[in-house]
């Protein structure tokens, strides 16, 4: 007998190819010169993860100036501004740059707009690690965006010169719509030569919107601090998803929101793993929702290699 109860699955989820990379990059680390590996911030912004590593031997510090002097520290996926490498410099300390390549793009685009003089409005998130790394390589340029509300007070210095950049994690939708305010506020403006969000970031939106109008509840397992992650949730509710959730583990979900409910969506941000998704079907199907239907909506294979520095180092251990 069949109970109508269903998940739909979506695909892709979880692990991206930036997160993936950063991660693997402080494991290697560790194998190479052992416990402790110091990262600055969060390597991802994920709970479960950065548990475990901290299980293995990994401090994670806020600033490099907590790290010991000569030691080694691992950049996170983030990225940083230009200061924090002066700042380890200083320090002799050896770093591992595990800024995801996108997020790099990214930094390569401010530095280029700011060469050429251009005022760079960056729509994102105040305080977000990225954002601050990103501003930071040219502060005299950036002004940030984050909300339609401060297009109307935006000052620059030419509006012939001014360019559009944005955070890689930001939910695709709100970010066109900002980018058309400013265009009509500032019809010169330039765009980036290639598009900045994320293409994990737009695949998990793209999926969450196909099954969103089906979905009584939707469930997505990701931390708080994770941009992508958030935006899962507000995207799905907005495509019509009749209640909606973010949870770092299976254990947070509550058995009132499954009251009255026939269909839920299950997604996962950019830095979670997959084991997490399978705690949380397993909760699901012993309260009957056991028939799970996987929607894809496209395939991804990107692979993203290991910092150069950290190829290097394997290499002369034998270890590549």
């Amino acid at each position: 007998m069949t109970t109508g109860k269903r998940v739909l699955l979506a695909a892709p989820r979880g692990y991206c190819a930036g997160v993936d990379r950063a991660v693997v990059t402080v494991e290697k680390t560790l194998e190479l010169y052992g416990a402790p590996v110091y990262v600055r911030k969060e390597i991802v912004h994920n709970k479960h993860v950065v548990a475990s590593l901290q299980a293995r031997g990994v401090i994670f510090v806020n600033e490099t100036d907590e790290v010991p002097e000569g030691a080694t520290v691992v950049f996170s996926a983030h990225g940083v501004s230009p200061m924090v490498h002066e700042a380890a410099a200083q320090r002799n300390l050896k770093t591992i740059d595990a800024t995801c390549p996108l997020v790099t793009k990214v930094h390569h685009e401010v530095k280029r707009f700011a060469a050429d003089d251009y005022d760079i409005l960056l729509v994102g998130h105040a305080g977000h690690e990225e954002v601050e790394g990103t501003a930071g390589e040219a502060p005299e340029n950036v002004i940030l965006v984050e909300h339609l509300e401060d297009i109307p007070n935006i000052k620059v210095r030419d509006e012939n010169k001014v360019a559009w950049l944005s955070q890689t994690t930001l939910s695709v939708d709100e970010a066109m719509t900002i980018v058309a305010a400013l265009r009509k506020r500032f019809p010169a403006l330039m765009d980036p030569p290639s598009d900045d969000i994320c293409y994990a970031t737009q695949n998990r939106q793209t999926v969450i919107k196909q099954i969103a109008p089906k979905l009584d509840l939707v469930l997505v397992v990701g931390s708080t601090n994770s941009s992508n992650s958030v935006r899962l949730v507000e995207v799905a509710l907005e495509y019509g998803a009749k209640a909606g959730y973010l949870i770092d583990y299976a254990s947070e979900a509550k058995d009132e929101w499954l009251e009255g409910v026939t269909t839920v969506g299950v997604s996962s941000g950019a830095s979670v793993p997959e084991l997490l998704v399978k705690d949380l079907l397993a909760w699901l199907a012993e309260r009957g929702f056991g028939d799970v239907e996987t929607v894809t909506a496209m395939e991804e294979t990107l692979l993203f290699a290991l910092p150069p520095e950290l190829r290097k180092e394997l290499k002369a251990a034998g270890k590549n």
